[in-house]
């Protein structure tokens, strides 16, 4: 099984290039170009991918034919294939070298192939890549980790992907496989998801058991709360949404966070927060008057005092017949003749990245567009020689504004990138950059502002009540591998640090079951079920599983595992398996066969 998954791989390799190799005989230039009659609508054409816009629209009907599939199949293969092949070469080798399996594409086409930095996306594809070998990884790991990589190394790109993906909520309904079945889909974001699930769920938990699943009961809670408002009997609910946030995020920086498990940018948690606690935490900038950054770093805000951002520097817009250190000034006529000699070397030269004449119209305020017929001019005598003359001086001034066009377009996209460049060098030299580029929390804390500083402590001394279900936790970690030290909060950091004892641990509960702080403490390290390959979360309630089984093995956090119900299940049920847990927290599960896979608490 393992050979033919690594050939269906290997071939899907194979096919990849082919698409790429047939694409490239079909160029787009044998199409008619946008705008003429017959060419590709303006919307459609807007919707194709980049990868896209150099192949023939009529390769996707020749794919159709060859291998038998519908037009919206055939695109998707084109647009995957020419992907893998111009930007992602890394998947491709190693989906050749049976490292990863076809259902491994989606993760790293949805994330890692929209980097538009080349170097980038490189860096993050070779280090996924070198993750996901030797070891148990499913798709929806890898697009967990992909997500993470994204979010820490190119967190605007994310940010400008989440923000058209947010335009994009919505509810559809599509067909089921069997006859008479829909499948209703929600598109929301990961905290209204996430918040909206727990509250169908609490809904199911809250019916008498009568013979539905829980899965049964939610839908039938759903359609209760949506179709009959008024008529439902069933009592409000309250939900937890689990938020981990590293201390950066809170203080304004790019690290990626989670919401229930999910990965998601700094920003929504940061806006979450805020709207269940009050607390209006710092998002990428900050005033001046609360900054308490040390005098010798570098100046946080390069903005005007009426809030408009600096000015790029100004393109030359030295006028016509000004006098310059190149030479004495020319008048308007001297200088339109000169200008129109060189347009025309350019020209017969190839070169058609003209300037603008000197008496161009202002980009920003260009001439009218009249549509109606000129008036005829009396002083051109009647005739078709005439006709044709003047059209001919029509056209010469409709190439001269096309050049002009092309003239000062450069200098726009050129105006773009200074401006783009000078928001990237004020975002990173000023609060939230700083903080995102400090290498540990210590840093974090001292290149943040006084504000931000004072919010984080407001938000971690907030008790239960409000929008907080329980006083928020505090995770030591390891700075290298991520992994749970100790998990504490705010009164309990005062009282170690009074005492000097420091923090570690919980210790061993002397009975079956593990004492709350046990419990939240292996919860905390664990998170998912630790079952290699699977993600669901450890319920709130049980599954916390002795490895050496009690009294002869201790309820500590050594000897403690979280998994799902299911494997669980499994683990005391299924015949010839071996589960084994070393002191560091790694479970290695051997399967009836002989194969082994090690698992390890997922790092912060």
């Amino acid at each position: 099984m393992q050979a033919a998954d690594r050939e269906i791989g290997r071939q899907t390799a194979v096919r990849a290039r082919a698409v790429a190799e047939f694409a490239a005989s079909r160029p787009a230039s044998v199409d008619r170009p946008q705008g003429s009659p017959g060419a590709m609508s303006a919307e459609r054409w807007a919707g194709r991918a980049d990868v896209l816009r150099p192949v023939s629209e009529w390769a996707t009907q020749e794919l159709v034919v060859a291998l038998s599939v519908s037009s919206g199949a055939a695109e998707v293969l084109l647009e995957r294939s020419l992907t893998l092949v111009h930007r992602l070469p890394g998947t491709l080798t190693a989906l050749e070298d049976g490292v990863l399996h076809a259902g491994h594409l989606g993760p790293l086409l949805d994330h890692v192939a929209p980097i538009a930095d080349d170097a980038l996306r490189a860096a993050v594809e070779r280090d996924l890549l070198t993750w996901a070998a030797g070891r148990v990884t499913t798709p929806a790991q890898l697009r967990d980790k992909a997500r993470r990589e994204v979010l820490k190394r190119a967190a605007r790109s994310a940010a400008d992907d989440l923000a058209r993906a947010v335009r994009q909520r919505g509810v559809s309904v599509r067909p089921d496989r069997v006859e008479g079945m829909s499948v209703v889909s929600a598109l929301f974001t990961t905290p209204e998801a996430a918040a909206l699930m727990a509250a169908l769920g609490a809904y199911a938990d809250a019916l008498p058991e009568d013979g539905r699943t829980r899965g049964q009961k939610m839908a039938d809670c759903l359609l209760d709360l949506v179709l009959r408002p008024t008529e439902s009997a069933l009592p409000p609910v309250q939900v937890t949404l689990d938020v981990v946030a590293p201390i950066g995020a809170l203080l304004g920086g790019d690290q990626p966070c989670e919401i229930d498990g999910q990965v998601v940018p700094a920003e929504m948690v940061r806006t979450l927060l805020a709207a269940l606690t009050g607390h209006p935490l710092v998002t990428t900038t900050d005033t001046a008057q609360h900054d308490t950054t040390p005098a010798d770093s570098t100046p946080a805000d390069s903005t005007p005092a009426d809030g408009t951002p600096a000015d790029p520097a100004p393109a030359d817009t030295t006028p016509a017949g000004t006098a310059t250190a190149a030479g004495p000034a020319l008048s308007e006529d001297e200088d339109f003749a000169l200008w129109a000699e060189q347009l025309e070397d350019r020209i017969l030269a190839g070169d058609f990245d003209a300037e603008p004449p000197p008496d161009a119209p202002d980009e920003d305020h260009p001439p009218p567009v009249i549509d109606s017929p000129a008036a005829p001019d009396p002083t051109v005598p009647d005739g078709w020689w005439a006709r044709a003359d003047a059209a001919v001086d029509d056209a010469s001034a409709a190439v001269l504004t096309a050049q002009q066009a092309l003239g000062h377009a450069p200098r726009l996209v050129a105006t773009a990138r200074r401006a783009d460049t000078t928001d990237e060098t004020t975002w990173a030299t000023g609060p939230a950059g700083r903080v995102t580029a400090a290498p540990d929390t210590l840093t974090q804390l001292h290149a943040a502002t006084g504000r931000a500083r004072d919010t984080l402590a407001g938000l971690l001394g907030a008790t239960a009540g409000g929008g907080l279900a329980d006083r928020p936790r505090l995770l030591l970690t390891d700075a290298l591998t991520g992994a749970l030290l100790a998990l504490t909060d705010l009164p309990a950091l005062h009282r170690a640090d009074r005492a000097g004892t420091g923090l570690t641990p919980p210790g061993p509960s002397g009975g079956y079951r593990p004492g709350a702080a046990l419990d939240r403490h292996v919860r905390a390290r664990d998170r998912r079920c630790r079952f290699p390959g699977c993600r669901r979360p450890v319920p709130k309630q049980g599954e916390l599983d002795h490895t050496t089984p009690w009294p002869t093995g201790q309820t500590d956090a050594a000897n403690l595992t979280g998994y799902c119900t299911g494997h669980h299940r499994g683990k005391h049920q299924a015949p010839g398996w071996r589960h084994h847990m070393t002191p560091d927290g790694t479970l290695t599960v051997t399967t009836p066969t002989g194969l082994t896979a090690a698992t390890t608490p997922p790092p912060y």
